[in-house]
Formats: C-alpha cells, sequence, structure tokens
C-alpha cells in the first residue's frame, strides 16, 4: 500500500521534494531537512505544506459530499466526475473514486499530509530564530491537522491505522504493514492529539489579513465536538452490522454495546466550543444593507441571510475557512446561464448543477412545518398549476404560473434555490420591486439548449451563488471568491440541540438552540410551530418525534454545504433516504403544463457497503495486514 511507501520515503533525505508548494524554497539539490527547518521562513512554508492538503472543498470536481449525495444532480454528459459518479453507484475497488488514501482520482493523499505533519513536529524544535511559544504554536497547528486529517480518513474508510509517527528508514516490511485499528481507538487518538493542540493555539488570529484560515482554539474546539457527536452516533456507537467486522486476527473493528455517555461527552464539548466562540464574539449571520445594495423589504434580507451565511466570506459565523479552496469556477456551474435575454450568448455562468426535488421538498412551509405535516398546506397538490399575484412578488412574478410546490414556503427555501418563474435577486440588479426572474421553459433564455449548461431538474442552488455576482460580459463572470466553509456557529448549535436530545430528551435548552436557528431563518420556534400548523403537535415532545425534526432542520439550515451526505451515515438513515428516485421537472418541455411534469432522472441505491469507501485491491495485496470494507 502506498502509505507504507510514504511512511519510508518521508523519513529519506529526498523526502520532501514530493510536495510542489514546498519546492518553491528549496534550491537545487538542497532538498534537505535540515534546510527546510534552518530558519522561520523555511520552517513557515513547511507548516504551509502541512496544510496543503486539507480536501478543497470550494473545487467543484473535489467535494465528495456535495455532488456524491442527493442533493446535486448533473446532466449525463458529467460522468468524468469523479464525486458525482459516487451518487451514480460507481465506487469500486480497482481505481476508487475521490482516492483519500492513495491521493488519486481528486483526492488529497491524506496519509502523506499526515507524514507531513510528523516531519513537522519532529523538526519544529531545532529552528534557530524563533521563539518557543510561536514554536508551540506551529505544532499545536500541525497536531491539530494531524487529527483532522486522520478524521476525514475515519469518516471516508471507519476503522483506519494510527500514524502515531513516522517509521525509521531501517524499519522492516513486517513492521510497516500495518492494521486498521477499532474506530473507538482512532477517534481517541484524534480526540487526545485535539486536546494536546488545544493548549497552545490562540484564541484568535494577531493578523486577519496574513493569517485568514490558519487554526485557532475556537476551531479545535469546535470540531472536536463534532468528532465526539460523530463518535456518539448510531454509526460509530454499537452499530450491529459489523458484528463480523474483524481484523484478520479477530480483532474487533466496530463496537457493538450502545454507550449512552458518548452523548454526554458531546454535549459537553459542543457547550465548551459554542462558549468559547460567544466569547470571542462570534454570532449567528444576518444580512445588513449595504450601500450597493439598500434592499429595505424583510423578505428579501430574510433571503439574503440565507446566502450570505455561505457567501459572505470570513462573515461573524464562520469559525474556520478553507482560505486556499474558493469557490469561483463552483458558483459558475452553480447559478444560471442567463437571467435575462440579454445574457444568453454569454458563455459563463453555464448553470449546470441541478437541485433534486427531495431537497425541494424537505424544506418547510411558511409555517414552519413539513408541507406533508402542514394543516393548511395543499400537498397532495403540489405539482398542479397556480398563478403568482402581488402578495408574492418577492419570491414569485407576478402574473405568471408555477408549481404550487413552490408558493407559501419557509424563506430558507426561497433564499436557497432558484427556480422557474422564481425571483433572483442581484446579479447586478438590486431593485426589490423589478427583480431578475428565472424562466427555464424549453425555448426561453434560461431553458434547456443542449446536454449541459441547464438545471436537469429545473431547480439551482441559489444559497452558494453570492448576491454580487455579475455578469460583466459575454466572456467574464465577476464573481466573489468566498472561501469554503469548514465550520460555523449555526452548525454546533444543531449539533448541540441533537446531542442534549440524544442525552435526555426534549428539554427547554435543545428548544432553546433549535429556536435560535428558526427564528433567523423567520420562523416561530419548533414548539408553537408543530402546536398551530401540524397534524403531529406533539412531535417535539417525543425524544423519537424531536430527533425526526432535528434531523430535518440540518437538512435545511445545512443544504448545500455538505454536511447531509456524513449526517445521512451517521445517523444510518442513509438506506431509506438514499434508496429513492432522483426526479426533477421536464425540462425538455416548452409548454407550462408538459415542463411541470414530474419525471425520474435515476434510481438511487444505497446499501451497507456505500457506508464507507473501499480500500483499492492493490493496497491489500501489497499489505496483507489490511481488511477490506464490508460488502467490496
Amino acid at each position: 500500500m502506498r502509505l507504507i511507501k510514504i511512511l519510508i520515503l518521508t523519513i529519506a533525505i529526498m523526502t520532501i521534494s514530493g510536495c510542489n508548494k514546498y519546492l518553491d524554497v528549496v534550491p537545487d539539490n538542497v532538498a534537505t531537512l535540515e534546510y527546510a527547518f534552518r530558519m522561520r521562513s523555511t520552517a513557515e512554508r513547511y507548516l504551509a505544506t502541512c496544510y496543503s492538503y486539507l480536501p478543497e472543498l470550494g473545487d467543484k470536481y473535489r467535494h465528495p459530499a456535495l455532488y456524491g449525495g442527493d442533493e446535486f444532480w448533473l446532466s449525463s454528459d458529467k460522468t468524468t466526475w469523479d464525486n458525482w459518479n459516487i451518487a451514480l453507484g460507481l465506487q469500486n475497488t480497482n481505481s476508487p473514486l475521490m482516492d483519500y488514501w492513495n491521493g488519486a482520482n481528486r483526492a488529497n493523499d491524506l496519509w502523506e499530509g499526515i507524514s507531513q505533519c510528523n516531519i513537522f513536529l519532529e523538526n519544529i524544535d531545532i529552528v534557530p530564530d524563533m521563539d518557543g511559544y510561536e514554536k508551540r504554536q506551529w505544532a499545536a497547528e500541525a497536531k491539530f491537522l494531524k487529527a483532522f486529517y486522520h478524521f476525514w480518513l475515519l469518516r471516508c474508510y471507519g476503522p483506519v491505522p494510527i500514524a502515531r509517527e513516522n517509521f525509521p528508514i531501517s524499519a522492516s516490511g513486517e513492521e510497516v504493514r500495518v492494521f486498521r485499528r477499532p474506530v473507538d481507538e482512532v477517534i481517541d487518538y484524534i480526540i487526545v492529539l485535539i486536546e494536546e493542540a488545544e493548549q497552545d493555539l490562540p484564541l484568535e488570529l494577531l493578523d486577519d489579513n496574513l493569517d485568514y484560515g490558519r487554526l485557532t482554539l475556537p476551531i479545535a474546539l469546535g470540531w472536536k465536538a463534532k468528532i465526539l457527536t460523530y463518535a456518539a452516533s448510531p454509526l460509530f456507537n454499537g452499530n450491529i452490522d459489523y458484528a463480523n467486522f474483524t481484523n484478520k486476527d479477530g480483532e474487533l473493528l466496530f463496537n457493538q454495546e450502545y454507550i449512552a455517555d458518548k452523548w454526554k461527552k458531546a454535549v459537553d464539548a459542543l457547550e465548551e466550543a459554542i462558549i468559547a466562540a460567544h466569547t470571542l464574539g462570534y454570532a449567528l449571520y444576518e444580512f445588513e444593507p449595504t450601500s450597493q445594495i439598500r434592499v429595505v423589504n424583510d423578505s428579501t434580507k430574510q433571503k439574503l441571510t440565507t446566502r450570505g451565511i455561505v457567501t459572505d466570506q470570513w462573515n461573524q459565523e464562520i469559525l474556520w475557512a478553507h482560505s486556499s479552496s474558493t469557490t469561483k469556477s463552483l458558483q459558475e456551474w452553480i447559478a444560471p446561464k442567463a437571467l435575462a435575454a440579454s445574457q444568453t450568448a454569454h458563455s459563463t455562468p453555464n448553470g449546470s448543477t441541478a437541485v433534486s426535488m427531495k431537497m425541494v421538498e424537505k424544506f418547510y412551509s411558511d409555517n414552519g412545518v413539513p408541507i406533508d405535516e402542514d394543516l393548511s398546506w395543499d400537498y397532495n397538490n403540489r405539482y398542479t398549476l397556480r398563478e403568482a399575484t402581488a402578495s408574492d412578488r418577492y419570491y414569485i412574478k407576478e402574473g405568471q404560473l408555477t408549481a404550487v410546490i413552490n408558493f407559501d414556503r419557509e424563506p430558507r427555501f426561497y433564499g436557497s434555490l432558484g427556480f422557474d418563474r422564481g425571483i433572483w435577486f442581484g446579479q447586478g440588479n438590486y431593485d426589490e420591486e423589478d427583480s431578475y426572474w428565472l424562466q427555464l421553459k424549453r425555448g426561453e433564455f434560461g431553458g434547456k439548449t443542449q446536454a449541459g449548461w441547464h438545471a436537469v431538474t429545473g431547480y439551482y442552488a441559489k444559497k452558494l451563488v453570492n448576491v454580487t455576482n455579475n455578469n460583466t460580459t459575454n466572456s467574464s463572470y465577476s464573481a466573489i471568491e468566498y472561501p469554503w466553509p469548514l465550520l460555523r456557529l449555526g452548525d454546533l448549535y444543531l449539533l448541540y440541540a441533537e446531542a442534549l436530545n440524544e442525552l435526555d430528551g426534549p428539554s427547554d435548552e435543545v428548544y432553546e438552540y433549535l429556536d435560535k436557528i428558526r427564528v433567523r431563518a423567520g420562523l416561530e420556534g419548533v414548539v408553537a410551530s408543530w402546536k398551530n400548523h401540524s397534524r403531529l403537535p406533539n412531535k417535539p415532545t417525543t425524544k423519537e418525534g424531536l430527533r425526526e425534526i432535528i434531523h430535518r432542520e440540518r437538512t435545511i439550515e445545512m443544504a448545500f454545504e455538505g454536511e447531509r451526505f456524513w449526517d445521512l451515515r451517521r445517523w444510518k438513515t442513509a438506506p431509506n433516504e438514499l434508496n429513492q428516485s432522483i426526479r426533477g421537472w421536464d425540462v425538455d418541455q416548452e409548454i407550462t403544463e408538459n415542463f411541470y411534469r414530474i419525471r425520474v432522472l435515476f434510481e438511487q441505491t444505497f446499501g451497507l457497503r456505500d457506508y464507507f469507501w473501499p480500500l483499492r485491491e492493490q493496497d491489500l495485496i501489497v499489505n496483507k495486514n489490511l481488511v477490506q470494507n464490508p460488502g467490496w
């Protein structure tokens, strides 16, 4: 396996030559560890190398969770996308898609990243022109990155080896043929690393302009809490589906006993992380009008809040974002090709990323409850047509026909989704009373013109497109390149509500943190919404009912941010959600009544094997101590 090669070669004198970002600072024929750590400036660049292995989630090709699940869908000419091929069920053992184990098929080699962190930790103390506190801080950053890479591998592969340190060059072949370790052992190791890092990470950055993306204590606390929530979740906590998953010596790799105390650890860690974030001024984001965007209508403000949570770079809700993973290309593939007839000749954006009808139906009604539970919402006729009136004008173009499913939905629906006849505020037009609106039927300026360059379901992910982007010319799309968020406060609030409910059931504190998210979204609190509008008014009062509500709230609030893919797995609800058809409107049609017909684009399947990536067959041949994931 490639891990063996990496662990041995990274200790050799020429080890650093494998990293292009580091080669820039090393003269020809002098690529030695002594040179790398001879002064502060070269050591800092080596630390940047450790950061460079972070998954590039702002890249449309490299985010497994955006295109690998059931939120986004592409046209049939995009089958070269490794991440989308996961959604298509094409994962394999010969050349695994998004292969973080070997650094192949659009994935970074995380074992190599861990090895680079180990080298840094082994050598940072020899740098002569650094103070001790700074050495400790940089070591803490490397420790956290090492922990994060182990966690990413755990999330992808389940039980993985632990690379505590690099093997010496003299290590025997048998010594480097590592075993996979039980998931609890891996998680414990990750938490120990993070807690070591916590001791020396700064509370905040000294220079935001120079250091954006560098690690701080709130980031470490937040991710520790998130990892402990994963550890407490059904996938990793008493998972009897893996009762026979063992190493070759019979060692069990998944614990078989549910441990409630894991939720207590998650609750305590989340509380600590949230308190730290609050103390340092982090808060839920809300859009504030600017000199460019002088909106006054609450409906428009609410929509821009939903979009700005992600796209307003480095806002007060974002604890950590990947500063080297920006999103211009991703936005070009998400934004509609044309918002006006004058833009039809533009080459960018191309609007090739669609949102599944399943996700469209996940959002609440304007009463803050699921549309199939709402006492007053016309669920059975949701695919029929209705004409928009003046009261709909901030969401749907007045006088236009669209489907009932697009009416009377919560504000996040309109902030997250673009749809036929729906308002698309921004992109150079900031007139609330005369905004752009989408015309997506075939033959219209936003409709299908070829195999790609259109949303195959008739829905766009407006949430990920910055409101100030603009089609400046027919070949230039001006886009705000916001860094991809890796952790935000709203995520921690929802995890905290989930962990509290799993530990002790419904409580005022669970409702409080759910309602912080709901109030920001323009909705009533969870208890009042269900009591007044749901056909299941007591649902929030039971642990099981509130669990379902929390899962739905996370699905909506974190939509298109790469969380649902992993949440469905850790909750073990993926077989229910991912054994369904991918559906959308019939976008090949010109006539309104024909366009608004549901068509099935794909029948997704999900089984036990799909919880984790497979190991490459070649790795199993090289290292006889490795075992394959079940089902592969």
